[in-house]
């Protein structure tokens, strides 16, 4: 009997959830604790259906308007951020709200209001219809311009040296967006931006783990959510590092097949998935082959966001 040689599996470091996502969820936690179910949840708190459906058995109950929210009961707005006329509804409506919108997509916000004030023209980069981006869009006073890609700089029709400035969906990092601030900067000869260091670092870390682990095996595995914009953006990472990269929800969507010929397996999550759901294919992968596991070297996090002041003793 020949000895089966164990499939490597590598995890990445860091993964999974950032500060971020940490308080969003402990903000709906502890508002169940503190005020009892139900707890009205405005958008998913983050994008994961693991971590929706586990609030859900605890009493959060998820709308996409707040038409939906009964009078008086505590409402939570999502880590993705709402725009101001949403703010403004849940004020007119005198709902006891708690805020779990992202610190540093708070920060852009606050970024993007202080250009238009000073009288630039705003120009967004990030995905249209994301939620976040719609949340900017609607806290910015006056317009936005919203570009995805170098097509959409090319045909902006503002002239050369209108005042801009430009601000960034925080699931994006430096590298995905510098050749578009490049080709913004080529266009216009009076620009501003925030400092590279402002671009949110639990997603420019996570991509920068993917590309160090993807020198060392033939798989990558995504843990994450079809709807999770910086899990969809890994997998692309790996796939453009030449190596087979699948986005998972969970180890029950791993299929046997890709592991044919492979020898060293990467595993990674996206900023909204839970340690439990990279367990959960790790197990998958034991079921099918024999495994070492081994966690890479990578860089610490050791970022803490603040709670609202109400919640702080709860």
């Amino acid at each position: 009997m020949s000895d089966v040689r164990p499939l490597e599996v590598f995890l990445a470091q860091p993964r999974g959830f950032c500060a971020g996502v940490v308080r969003a969820i402990e903000i709906v936690e502890r508002a169940l604790e503190k005020y009892g179910p139900p707890v009205y949840v405005r958008h998913e708190i983050v994008h994961n259906k693991y971590v929706v459906e586990s609030l859900k058995a605890k009493g959060a109950i998820f709308v996409e308007d707040l038409s939906e929210v009964p009078p008086k009961a505590v409402t939570v707005f999502s880590a993705h951020g709402v725009a101001r006329s949403v703010e403004e509804e849940a004020a007119a409506r005198d709902l006891p709200v708690l805020n779990a919108t992202c610190p540093l997509v708070t920060k852009v916000h606050n970024q993007g209001k202080r250009y238009t004030s000073k009288g630039r023209t705003l120009i967004l980069i990030g995905h249209a219809g994301h939620p976040e981006v719609v949340g900017t869009m609607g806290q910015v006073p006056g317009p936005v311009l919203l570009v995805q890609n170098l097509q959409d700089v090319a045909s902006l029709t503002l002239p050369s040296d209108t005042p801009v400035a430009y601000i960034t969906q925080t699931t994006l990092s430096v590298d995905d967006t510098k050749d578009i601030i490049a080709a913004l900067s080529k266009r216009f000869s009076d620009i501003q931006g925030p400092d590279t260091r402002d671009i949110c670092y639990a997603t420019q870390n996570r991509q920068s783990a993917v590309r160090d682990m993807s020198k060392l095996v033939d798989l990558i595995l995504v843990v994450g959510a079809n709807n999770s914009s910086n899990s969809n953006r890994l997998r692309e990472i790996g796939t453009e590092a030449g190596i087979a990269s699948y986005l998972i929800a969970d180890g029950s969507e791993l299929n046997p097949e890709w592991l044919a010929g492979k020898k060293a397996v990467g595993i990674t999550a996206g900023a909204s998935a839970p340690e439990v759901l990279v367990d959960d294919v790790i197990e998958a992968l034991r079921r099918i082959v024999p495994v070492t596991v081994s966690m890479l070297p990578g860089r610490e996090e050791n970022i803490e966001f603040v709670l609202p002041a109400e919640l702080a003793t709860a």
